[in-house]
């Protein structure tokens, strides 16, 4: 009984995963172009221990519709979000990222990494960010 549970659980996981508009997800070996409306960023400056909300926008340029694969951040500090949907040829997206400044004073470069069905392996972002160290309190007497 509780294999038939199972199989019944699994298939209708299956099916509600698969359950989407098919003709808009991409074929295996689908590559399209993509085109950066902005990939370099200077955030400014920022007080530490502030979360700082970053994002770059792009388009797809080609015929096919484009799947962000992943998007990997250089650091811990930096968590990334890639669109889930496909973006449908001539349509726009953005890859959004969270910066936490706590425990970063000074000058910080990142970069996050997309992995695309555009052809080329990955594509880089960057942005730029000045932290402001927290001011130290004075010894209590």
């Amino acid at each position: 009984m509780k294999t038939f549970l199972f199989s019944i659980l699994a298939v209708v996981a299956l099916w509600s995963c698969n359950n989407g508009n098919a003709s808009e997800l991409p074929k295996p070996g689908d590559v399209t172009s993509i085109e950066w409306i902005d990939s370099v960023k200077n955030v400014g400056v920022v007080n530490e221990g502030q979360i700082v909300d970053i994002s770059f926008r792009f388009k797809n340029t080609g015929d096919k519709p484009l799947v962000i694969q992943d998007v990997k951040a250089s650091c811990g500090c930096t968590v990334a979000e890639r669109p889930e949907a496909p973006i449908a040829p001539g349509k726009e997206g953005e890859i959004k990222a969270s910066f936490n400044s706590q425990g970063r004073p000074g000058m910080n470069n990142k970069t996050l990494t997309v992995y695309a069905n555009t052809g080329s392996d990955e594509h880089k972002l960057n942005f730029s960010v000045e932290v402001k160290p927290k001011p130290t309190e004075a010894p209590k007497q």
